[in-house]
């Protein structure tokens, strides 16, 4: 193999492929980013045999071939070179070293041979549509952050993804909870998405996705089977250019039931109170700064037009802050989490926050003030 790139097109790829693969691997092969040069593109792939990520870039190619070689390495020498620069790949005849040239730099790695390279994309993918980047990074910012870390319970380390009937409309809805907090937002489903089944996506892929997602223009290609997603990140091409070839990413699902979420998101809270969210987001970070780093409660207090914050600990002190609010109902006391609060707030959009409320030991719904496509459920503490 022997190939000439660009090292700032070299080392954006190798940024993109290279975050999947662990720093320790037991199985050697998983270390390494196969590269595979041939028409006129160099190829590259990482895995680690539950996510993989595959992108090819423009190449001359001098002579055809494929190897692999450690991928944090390679991506290391190629980001350390000089911009501008010209990147040379060049197998050695006994097949088992690769050598880097870059002006005056020269590298050689140790290479393992390709046919040992596993590869995740194998399978029939039974349902395929297409997504604009910008609504697909949408729903996942909307919800990832209540993506569970409890491994006992695994089927809630994912974003769950499904169609859903509302309002006499197919959405595609994305749901992740942790037990405490809910998050779901959706969007108009689109077309071929009607009868996919529901599948829950990785904490680790959804990662992946929000930073390939990057680009407002891009659209994504969704592939579903019934144990893995594959998803092709496809640049707009310019006028007169070529279809550009995009990232692929492919995920294996967790293979588990996502619980009904329906049941935990309330139908009758009728004490609806309307705060200022960038004031009520301040407000909560300050008086935040006195609660203890376990418990993090903060307790809310709602009157006529005012809302009261107020942490007490008894290790440091206390603090409160008074807010005008909109709330005409009865005095009520209710504690939440201050660090969930500031991740919800973080995630609407109107300039008010709506809460609403049934009593202090019931969840509370969160959303933006008017049509929203996003919506929130928070379970209270005992403060």
């Amino acid at each position: 193999m022997k190939v000439t790139v660009e090292r700032a097109q070299l080392v954006k790829s190798l940024t993109h492929v290279h975050r999947v693969v662990e720093r320790r691997n037991t199985i050697p092969i998983l270390s390494n980013v196969l590269l595979r040069a041939e028409g006129g593109e160099l190829k590259l792939k990482a895995t680690d045999l539950d996510i993989e990520i595959a992108e090819a870039i423009p190449a001359m190619v001098e002579q055809a071939g494929a190897t692999t070689v450690p991928a944090h390495m390679i991506h290391d020498i190629v980001r350390k070179l000089p911009d501008g620069a010209q990147v040379e790949l060049s197998t050695r005849a006994d097949g088992a070293t690769l050598d880097i040239r870059s002006g005056r730099s020269k590298f050689s790695l140790q290479m393992l041979p390709e046919s040992d390279f596993p590869d995740l994309t194998a399978g029939v993918f039974s349902h395929r549509f297409t997504l604009a980047a910008v609504d697909l990074k949408r729903l996942v910012d909307q919800t990832w952050f209540a993506i569970s870390t409890e491994e006992t319970r695994y089927y809630l380390n994912g974003i769950y993804f499904h169609t859903v009937e509302n309002g006499g409309e197919l959405k595609f809805r994305a749901v992740a909870t942790d037990g405490h907090r809910l998050a779901r937002a959706e969007i108009v489903a689109p077309h071929g998405a009607e009868d996919m089944p529901g599948v829950i996506v990785p904490r680790k892929t959804v990662g992946e996705i929000q930073k390939l997602t990057d680009d407002p223009e891009a659209a994504v290609e969704v592939e579903l089977s019934d144990s893995k997603i594959r998803l092709t990140f496809a640049a707009k091409p310019k006028e007169g250019e070529a279809k550009p070839v995009g990232i692929v990413l492919t995920s294996k699902l967790i293979d588990g039931t996502f619980p009904d979420y329906g049941r935990v998101i309330p139908q009758g809270n009728d004490k609806v109170m309307r705060v200022d969210r960038n004031e009520f987001s301040t407000a909560v970070d300050r008086v935040s700064t006195i609660s203890s780093e376990r418990g993090r409660a903060v307790k809310l207090t709602m009157g006529e037009g005012r809302l009261i914050l107020s942490v007490t600990n008894p290790d440091s002190g206390s603090a409160t802050e008074e807010l005008p609010v909109e709330y005409d109902q009865e005095t009520l006391d209710i504690g939440f989490n201050s660090r969930y609060l500031l991740d919800i707030a973080s995630q609407l959009e109107t300039e008010n926050a709506v809460f609403r409320f049934s009593d202090p030991g019931s969840p509370t719904l969160i959303s933006d003030d008017g049509a929203s496509n996003a919506l929130y459920v928070l379970m209270p503490m005992r403060v």
